[in-house]
């Protein structure tokens, strides 16, 4: 009997080590050289060790930092200088340096269009048949035939950027809080305008959660700040069209907006604001380059911080399956500096923001919020979930004008 009890005890002791095991999550590579060094020697032991003990903490086996292989589909071309694409590429070149990767380990798909399901499923395919273990596919358009060859290649990861679909195991999403970073903008406008109107071109409308999202983050921004402030959108229908963006910007224009922000791919409205003589506020990486006269600051991603943490769980065999949803916290979003264009205070007015979103609790969308059909959402001492931001915030904040 004592032997039995012996035994049952020492099997627990088993059970309970390896679900410790499993909760354990990986902090975001940094991205210093130090860093860098670091990363791929603990990638190099994080392998070793999986290979030795034979035992796994996700439930995708690892692949040694040698072997792996990483795809990634772009709607379009990385070398347009300043948008989506370009952006989410730098992303990947920050992993690539951070995990020490080499170029033959990155197999890329540019000019996919998320609107074309055979050319989506070609370039998904090539990426398998090349030897991809994981993919990243970058645009919303991209999400179903994720879900269906994730079922046909149980061995690939595919992770998808924007979406809401996942499976759990070899299928997951990734986005972020850019709603914080959208806040921080919406003040530097609302101190900046003169017109109180400011412009907003959108590539979906009201129907798509996270337009409608950043929409409502920034004019709740320009809000606090300046109450008179109106939020004029313009809607293209189309997350890559440069005509239409240019076209919205100036019809933005026209109807008074002195600052131009946007939801859209290319930096055509913030071209278009300094060519009028207003003010701008780019997306997606730092736009005062395309238009140094009229940007205040740019919304802007760091897709570094997830493209080297999901990377590193494939290497060391800790990948869960699990969706992903960074803030500015983890260094996912952020504002560009701003420049000198900016009204007097802004920065302080910006800093104190910031503080209360990292430090204080604050989560834009918190207590009762008044929308611009005369409805309330939310209540008092709560605040929205990931899951109303992300999936059905098809409201607009009190402020906002559909034109």
């Amino acid at each position: 009997m004592k032997k039995l009890v012996s035994l049952l005890t020492v099997s627990a002791m088993v059970i309970s080590l390896c679900a410790c095991g499993g909760t354990k999550t990986e902090e975001p590579a940094e991205t210093t050289e130090t860093a860098v060094e670091e990363t791929a020697q603990e990638a190099d032991a994080s392998t070793e060790a999986t290979e030795e003990t034979g035992a796994a903490a996700g439930v995708m086996p690892a692949i040694a930092k040698e072997d792996i292989k990483v795809g990634v589909i772009h709607i379009t071309d990385p070398a347009e200088g300043s948008g989506y694409t370009y952006t989410h590429d730098l992303g990947i070149q920050g992993m690539q340096k951070n995990l020490g990767l080499n170029d033959s380990q990155i197999v890329r798909k540019n000019n996919v269009s998320d609107s074309d399901a055979t050319a989506i499923e070609n370039a998904m395919r090539e990426c398998v048949e090349e030897g991809c273990n994981i993919i990243f596919a970058t645009s919303w358009g991209f999400m179903d035939t994720c879900e269906a060859l994730a079922e046909e290649f149980p061995d690939v990861i595919f992770s998808h950027g924007t979406g809401y679909k996942s499976n759990g195991t070899n299928f997951n999403n990734y986005f972020g809080r850019i709603y914080q970073a959208r806040y921080l903008a919406g003040i530097a406008a609302g101190l900046k305008t003169e017109s109180n109107k400011l412009g907003y071109v959108a590539a979906m409308g009201q129907e798509n959660s996270e337009v409608t999202g950043g929409i409502n983050a920034f004019a709740m921004g320009a809000y606090s700040v300046n109450p008179d402030c109106e939020v004029y959108v313009k809607v293209t229908n189309s997350w890559f069209d440069p005509e239409g963006e240019t076209q919205a910007a100036q019809a933005l224009v026209d109807l008074g907006c002195d600052v131009i922000a946007q939801h859209c791919d290319t930096p055509n409205p913030q071209t278009v604001a300094e060519q009028n003589g207003v003010w701008g506020v780019g997306y997606n990486s730092d736009m005062s380059k395309d238009a140094p006269g009229a940007v205040l600051t740019s919304v802007m991603w760091d897709w570094s911080v997830y493209y080297t943490q999901a990377v590193q769980s494939v290497i060391d065999g800790s990948w869960t399956g699990e969706n992903y949803f960074g803030g500015m916290a983890d260094g996912l979003v952020d504002i560009a500096p701003l420049s000198d264009l900016c009204a007097e205070g802004t920065q302080e007015a910006v800093d104190a923001a910031r503080k209360q979103i990292t430090e204080e609790g604050f989560n834009v969308f918190d207590g009762v919020i008044e929308t611009n059909d005369g409805s309330t959402v939310g209540a008092e001492g709560s605040t929205l979930s990931d899951a109303d931001i992300t999936g059905s915030m098809n409201w607009y904040f009190k402020n906002v004008v559909v034109k």
